[in-house]
């Protein structure tokens, strides 16, 4: 993308770098950037920040009212090193991220980039910055194409249909949505205007109705990847084609063919090509340039919880190797439950108590051990969004909070309640930033701790009506074993004077094992 864009405008000096793939802007004479960018930039950058004054997580949402003096570091891809992130316009950041081509469904290592960019997107507010987002959908390619041929289907149809289904499963991995959501079939006009300016600047030709960019007139394409020209071999990635001046070259537009959608251009009927639908949407709503570019790697999909596939996700950093598994997936499903359900047991306490009678002071343990974690979470996140070392740290408050709800010892400290509270409302809100607090995870614990327990929702009620029943006949014993029998696999009992409810709760040798180890 900065390479067609130093084509398209060489009168400016690019330097572009991104995080995953290789970067690419180019303004369009017809449209304005979004509309918070009101100077033009000549740079691209990517990732960057860490923290001089370290940032407030004391809000109840995903953005705080933080001072942007917060220094964030990011990978830089061009440099291969982390840098400190300056955006162009103070306050504010351009970010785009190439989305996908929707020909088919969604796998993990799409999850993995978007899930990604979504913590740096609400990293980011939380800094205080007004973040642009820009996310395209490819809906015009050859594999849309080949898609929509074997299934008998118009493509813009097919892609349609699956750009659909990608953002149920950003919805279902709680991304939130991007400012921007361009597609390439609304831009073939800006496509069209930038291939003609890159022709008339002598890096592209022509060739029977197709336009090929010329990689020899710029000596710098490869950079971003750290491949140099020549290691590009022919025929490695597509098939030999003779009419090209250098077997790297690649298309901007690609001549009509039978069965395949097209638009008129001063070439002929035809459709975009590599690299120049991002160049021309990038251009479209960030400018000349931006701050943030973002593209993806692959992986394979199966079917968990989406939170515990968030966690699994962020759990190793955004730059190395994910070793995916069943049971590291199932680990992370159980860390998930876990965290909720130490939420949840907190938030039963704390219902207890009226809030404005509680004391503004907490024991000086509690003040250190949220310290230590804030301190923790922005030195973290701000060294490249190093999200596994703030799961790392979760730890220890989470621990605190069941030491003080399960143990003796807990139960007896001073300000207990309000330690509770505070301590909760760190985490709450950590979880927020990194998009791991659902509205409501009722449902969640409940379907984890029914899986847990081998039992469906039907055979529970029937235990608890088993038991109403025994009760009724003063068959206390039977009624206790019930109860027990429930407890004993993470099912709790909750009588009230109307009725019996069952909540989760975790397994009585779990809480046996616990206490005995404190």
């Amino acid at each position: 993308m900065g390479a067609l864009l130093k084509c398209y405008k060489p009168l400016f000096s690019i330097q572009f770098s991104s995080i995953f793939n290789s970067t690419r802007t180019i303004q369009l004479r017809t449209h304005r950037p979004h509309p918070f960018f009101f100077k033009p930039a000549t740079s691209i950058r990517c990732l960057s920040s860490s923290s001089s004054s370290p940032p407030s997580i004391e809000s109840d949402g995903v953005t705080t009212e933080t001072p942007l003096s917060s220094e964030l570091w990011l990978h830089n891809t061009m440099s291969r090193k982390k840098e400190a992130f300056r955006p162009k316009v103070e306050g504010k950041v351009g970010m785009y991220v190439c989305g996908v081509t929707a020909y088919d469904l969604s796998h993990i290592g799409h999850a993995r980039v978007y899930v990604t960019f979504d913590v740096l997107y609400r990293y980011l507010r939380h800094l205080g910055y007004q973040v642009c987002y820009v996310r395209n959908f490819t809906d015009v390619d050859d594999k849309i194409i080949a898609r929509a041929n074997e299934l008998g289907e118009d493509p813009i149809d097919l892609s349609r249909r699956y750009c659909q289904e990608f953002n149920q499963d950003m919805v279902y991995l709680h991304c939130l949505q991007p400012s921007v959501e361009p597609r390439v079939s609304d831009h073939i006009p800006q496509i069209i205007d930038m291939i003609k300016q890159i022709i008339d600047n002598g890096y592209a030709y022509l060739v029977d109705g197709d336009v090929y960019f010329n990689v020899d007139k710029f000596p710098e394409y490869g950079r971003l990847s750290g491949r140099k020209l020549e290691d590009n071999r022919a025929g490695e990635r597509v098939a030999i084609d003779s009419r090209k001046k250098h077997p790297a070259d690649f298309a901007l537009w690609k001549s009509a063919k039978g069965g395949e959608p097209f638009w008129d251009s001063p070439w002929g009927p035809g459709r975009p090509g590599w690299h120049i639908e991002c160049s021309a949407m990038s251009a479209a709503y960030l400018g000349y340039s931006f701050d943030i570019h973002g593209g993806g790697m692959d992986l394979v999909i199966d079917l968990y919880h989406p939170l515990a596939l968030r966690l699994f996700l962020l759990g190793t950093h955004y730059r190395s190797p994910i070793n995916y598994s069943d049971i590291q997936l199932e680990s992370a499903s159980d860390r998930i439950f876990y965290i909720y359900q130490t939420l949840r047991d907190c938030e039963d306490v704390l219902s207890q108590h009226d809030a404005k009678t509680l004391k503004d002071s907490i024991p000086p343990s509690t003040t250190e051990e949220i310290n230590k974690f804030q301190n923790v979470f922005v030195a973290s996140m701000s060294d490249d969004l190093h999200t596994p070392v703030v799961f790392a740290a979760l730890s220890d408050p989470l621990k605190t909070i069941n030491d003080l709800l399960h143990t003796r010892k807990g139960k007896k400290q001073a300000f207990r309640v309000e330690s509770l509270a505070a301590l909760q409302k760190i985490i709450r809100n950590v979880l927020h930033i990194l998009g791991l607090m659902p509205t409501s995870y009722s449902k969640e614990l409940r379907e984890k701790a029914l899986k847990r327990a081998k039992l469906t929702e039907e055979q529970v009620l029937r235990k608890i009506e088993e038991r109403t029943e025994a009760r009724r006949q003063k068959e206390y014993e039977k009624s206790d074993a019930i109860r027990k029998e429930l407890a004993a696999v993470g099912i709790a009992l909750m009588d009230s004077p109307d009725e019996t409810t069952w909540r989760p709760a975790v397994p009585l040798a779990l809480q046996e094992q616990y206490v005995a180890a404190t």
